[in-house]
């Protein structure tokens, strides 16, 4: 069992730990997210632009 701490209080985790789950996809006001964070960061595009300025990531 874990033991946490919060406020200066120790609490016994009673529930076993959560293993990694698979990538779900979410949806917020018509915007679809991912929760894995290697594919999404694939998908963002490295190039920057500011001012009409490019940078590379």
């Amino acid at each position: 069992m874990t033991t946490l701490l919060y406020r200066g209080k120790s609490y016994v985790q009673h529930k076993a730990a959560l293993k990694k789950k698979d990538c779900i996809e979410l949806t917020y006001r018509r915007q679809h997210y991912n929760t894995c964070k290697e594919k999404a960061n694939k998908e963002v595009n490295s190039q920057l632009s500011y001012r009409g300025i490019n940078y590379q990531k």
